[in-house]
């Protein structure tokens, strides 16, 4: 069994604080900006406004993110204390919230420069598992999100929590959201990026949505909620609506290419 005592902070410059989760969003987003030009985006026109949309993402990733955690986490202590909620640097970020301020950003972009907003979605989603990589493993080290307690060989103790030996769940999404989604997306990429704009969005939906709701089930709910309904959390609820969501739309854009 393993125990957990990792410092928040990366490194500081004089009296500036790097954190692993911060980087985390930081090298996410490089490497998936990189990955995306040099080897997905083969559409002239979406290369040419691609480095402009990335601006977009970004605001949609934080605005969203911030947002999503605030009305779906933890609404009834930011309702008194409504001037947190610009407080990021304290922590608070919601995945499904953030793939809502994508989606938005994405349409209004698309939209704004007459192009599909699926061309650029679909390429987001074949790297967006390499953020959540890094995210879930910078949850690891901050520990939060941890899992339920374990006799497992691999249980991890999070000394900043308590004693008990958990499960590191925040590693198995890492793993299962992160490393094999990725892969599992890449080899869809082969014949249905371009060809059926929409339907790897709909994957990366249903895929993601899968193994978030399953892995849930290992993982200690947020405090202030508690379990929402049938015994499961709020992270597992949304991830049923998403999942809905991809089945829906990796259907319609797979009929749409037949």
């Amino acid at each position: 069994m393993l125990t957990n005592n990792f410092d928040p902070v990366a490194f500081s410059i004089f009296s500036l604080n790097f954190r692993w989760y911060s980087l985390a969003y930081i090298f996410g987003i490089i490497i998936g900006w990189i990955l995306a030009k040099k080897y997905l985006v083969k559409n002239d026109e979406i290369l040419k406004k691609f480095d402009d949309y990335i601006t977009f993402l970004i605001i949609g990733i934080i605005l969203g993110g911030r947002l999503g955690y605030v009305i779906f986490y933890n609404l009834d202590y930011y309702k008194n204390n409504i001037l947190e909620i610009f407080f990021i640097w304290q922590g608070g970020m919601s995945f499904h919230g953030g793939l809502l301020g994508v989606v938005f950003a994405s349409i209004w972009f698309a939209k704004k420069n007459n192009q599909d907003p699926y061309l650029y979605l679909d390429v987001v989603a074949i790297v967006a598992p390499i953020g959540i990589f890094f995210g879930r493993v910078a949850n690891f080290i901050n520990s939060e999100l941890y899992g339920i307690e374990t006799s497992l060989p691999w249980g991890v103790k999070f000394i900043k929590v308590d004693d008990l030996y958990r499960h590191p769940s925040q590693l198995y999404e890492a793993f299962f959201e992160g490393i094999i989604l990725f892969v599992i997306l890449l080899y869809l990429r082969k014949k249905f990026l371009m060809r059926s704009p929409g339907f790897i969005s709909g994957m990366f939906l249903f895929i993601y949505s899968t193994f978030r709701f399953l892995i849930e089930f290992l993982r200690v709910p947020d405090e202030q909620l508690g379990y929402i309904l049938l015994n499961l959390s709020m992270g597992q609820i949304i991830s049923l609506i998403f999942l809905v969501i991809g089945i829906y739309l990796s259907f319609t854009k797979y009929a749409d290419e037949k």
